[in-house]
């Protein structure tokens, strides 16, 4: 440690102090010489702290001096493609009027380093963690933005791929050149007896264009274990390498400016025989031991984890048990991305009200990631014993909600695209922009409508709320999709479509489909950060015995409670106002709509069709 002055060396030994234990209970379930690997990892983190530039110092400060700053109700999210967005990364600095005029504290940019040519999984097929994509500029580019969104009071996040590099990446070009260690750092076999032990309890990823979980390659003489792509080799975080060079990319990235981190793909880091090597243990043990190296060295950086898996197992992500506080700071809410669909689709709330309470709470400390849609399918994670708690059938729900947003089902609104439909198992995901899945292509009225609703469920829910880039605008899928040869495949892209320029300079004109969609969901984000009862320590609880069109939640905070009331259908429907009162609302008022809340002499108020009302405790102050 001696690259740390004399001046700096009391905060590092105080830091070091606090989550020393967590780093090194982390590490020995993980390796056998425990002791080796947190010296290792103490020597990373001792010189990216040396390095780390005064004004990040000073965020440091600023973040340990408030360290909800994450669950505030300020924060409200946008995630784009760089290119997509502005071009690159000097053009996302041109076009902060437009993050600014949305309110957006936090902006989620998709892989942007260095990646392998042709073909590679949307940037997730990194051959250089140390560099940026040269289309979208360079690492000074990068520190630069960083710079300008932090003065703006916007967060930087930036993905991590932990579970894959490229066939291209330094270390498996040496692999295949002979280098032992480097080839250590995958999962290689001589032949397929171990591939087909692993693979009788593997799922597939992608069966259409990647089957299988492994993939033979001439050069390393052996079976490379590759779950996405054949050209994405798992790495090995059984060996220790691993997790020292990541820890190391990470401070490295950090001292750009980087604030956040959606650690990729995270749930498939542990491989055990005779599991779907998903959601194992030593993950979490991983993602401890990251997490503490990087509050020793640079305390202001949060970690979210990107994990897409079943309900049951979501809120591990956040920490539960021993690992309360230990792990990632935030983690996708991807049920209720779901259910906001499903409820959409049937106009019915009695699934999602049972799912929505099932679920573990998560830990005070810790905030989830709520969104519509992201860069990605939409995969239908319902639990077959929360269908079968309410009547349903989870495997014909699922088929259900896959051909209602395909726009195959009688009377659907939608124009999804069906990606990766899988005849073994029935699944079909569903690809598409929110305003296409919400059919703005027939009717732009009830799409908008739509479009309100299922980001005031999630802005509303709590935790901080992400746009996907385009959204806020309801553009529609993109139709030129195939046209570049690298996507022709994957018709994901047609719910990545680039920022429409003409769209975007409409913004503010309520005329127009653009216009609406972008003032609605800016008065969310307004609206939302004057709500203290919004902060996301003050869990969200659904009510029951309401009618089943619509979605009631609570939520208890010191400043006042809060009701969520959601009408999931195109028909007026009821709420009886002494549930308002029995919530502790004396004088309840709809914060979005900017109006009281009274009913009738029958003492019922009538939703209107796809309305969303935060009522608060009489106008907030």
């Amino acid at each position: 440690m001696s690259d740390i002055t004399t001046r700096d060396e009391q905060t590092f030994a105080l830091r070091l102090d606090r989550w020393g234990g967590d780093l090194r209970d982390a590490v020995a379930e993980l390796y056998a010489d425990p002791d080796e690997v947190v010296r290792r990892l103490l020597d990373v983190a001792a010189r990216r702290y040396a390095e780390r530039p005064a004004e990040l110092h000073l965020l440091d400060e600023r973040r340990l001096l408030e360290p909800d700053w994450l669950q505030q109700p300020r924060m409200f999210g946008y995630a784009c493609y760089a290119d997509r967005f502005a071009g690159d990364l000097a053009g996302i600095a041109d076009r902060l009027d437009h993050l600014a005029d949305l309110g957006v504290t936090y902006l989620h940019l998709m892989p942007l380093l260095a990646t392998r040519e042709g073909d590679n999984d949307g940037g997730y097929a990194v051959t250089d963690y140390r560099s940026v994509r040269p289309d979208l500029g360079t690492t000074d580019d990068l520190r630069d933005l960083a710079t300008r969104l932090r003065v703006h009071g916007i967060s930087l996040v930036v993905d991590l791929v932990l579970n894959h590099v490229a066939r291209e990446h330094a270390w498996a070009e040496r692999a295949r050149a002979g280098d032992a260690a480097c080839r250590d750092r995958f999962l290689v076999f001589p032949d397929r007896e171990q591939p087909d032990a692993y693979e009788r309890t593997l799922p597939e990823v992608f069966p259409d264009f990647a089957p299988g979980s492994f993939t033979w390659d001439e050069e390393l003489a052996g079976w490379v274990w590759t779950t996405f792509n054949s050209w994405q080799w798992d790495l090995n975080w059984a060996n220790p390498d691993v997790l020292v060079e990541f820890a190391d990319i990470v401070l490295e990235l950090a001292n750009l400016g980087v604030e956040v981190f959606r650690l990729d793909a995270i749930a498939f880091l542990w491989k055990r025989l005779g599991t779907d090597c998903q959601n194992q243990p030593e993950v979490h043990a991983i993602t401890q031991a990251l997490r503490a190296v990087t509050r020793i060295a640079a305390p202001a950086v949060a970690f979210k984890a990107e994990a897409i898996v079943g309900p049951r197992d979501l809120v591990q992500y956040l920490g539960l048990g021993r690992r309360a506080g230990r792990v990632s700071d935030l983690a996708y809410h991807n049920s209720l991305m779901v259910q906001v669909w499903s409820m959409l689709a049937t106009g019915s709330v009695t699934l999602a009200r049972h799912a929505l309470q099932a679920l573990p709470p998560a830990p005070t400390t810790a905030t989830w990631i709520g969104y519509v849609r992201c860069h990605d399918d939409i995969g239908w994670a319902i639990d077959d014993g929360d269908a079968a708690a309410v009547g349903l059938d989870g495997t014909l729900h699922r088929r259900f909600l896959s051909d209602w947003y395909a726009g195959e089902f009688p009377g659907s609104w939608a124009h999804g695209l069906v990606f990766q439909a899988n005849p073994a198992t029935g699944d079909r995901r569903i690809s598409g922009t929110a305003a296409s899945l919400l059919g703005v292509e027939d009717d732009a009225d009830a799409a908008l409508a739509r479009l309100f609703l299922a980001h005031a469920v999630v802005a509303g829910w709590g935790g901080i709320p992400v746009v996907w880039s385009g959204d806020e605008l309801a553009q529609p899928n993109d139709p030129r999709w195939a046209d570049e040869p690298a996507h022709a495949a994957d018709n994901r892209w047609a719910g990545r479509p680039r920022l429409d320029p003409e769209r975007a300079a409409r913004r503010h004109d309520t005329g127009t489909v653009a216009g609406r969609a972008f003032t609605g969901l800016a008065h969310l984000a307004r609206v939302r950060a004057g709500l203290p009862q919004l902060h996301a320590s003050a869990p969200s609880e659904v009510l029951d015995g309401t009618d089943d069109g619509v979605l009631a939640t609570a939520r208890r905070h010191a400043a006042g409670p809060l009701v969520g009331l959601y009408n999931v259908t195109g028909t007026p429907r009821p709420f009886p106002v002494h549930r308002l009162h029995e919530a502790g609302l004396a004088a309840p008022y709809d914060a979005l709509g900017g109006h009281p809340v009274t009913s009738g002499a029958d003492g019922v108020v009538w939703l209107p069709p796809y309305a969303a009302w935060w009522v608060v405790d009489g106008p907030p102050g």
